[in-house]
């Protein structure tokens, strides 16, 4: 996971405006800082972004929909 997966699946779960929110302001319990934090500090995205999905209580749906390839998507649809 790239970080702008990380952010894309921050505002396709969580909505533009509280996903950023949550990523600025809740320390995630097993990484002890906040999403935003744990970034910038050299923390792999796809373990921030697990931990907030542990922290929030998402579906595995919402887990993995960074997985969700729409380039393969609008391939097929033609």
């Amino acid at each position: 996971m790239k970080h702008s997966e990380f952010w894309r699946a921050v505002d396709t779960v969580f909505g533009s405006a509280y996903g950023r929110s949550l990523a600025q302001d809740l320390v995630l319990s097993g990484i002890g800082r906040t999403s935003a934090e744990a970034l910038e500090a050299g923390v792999p995205p796809r373990d921030v972004w697990h931990a907030l999905c542990d922290d929030t209580d998402r579906s595995e749906a919402d887990r993995w929909v960074f997985r969700d390839d729409t380039r393969r998507h609008r391939r097929d649809t033609r």
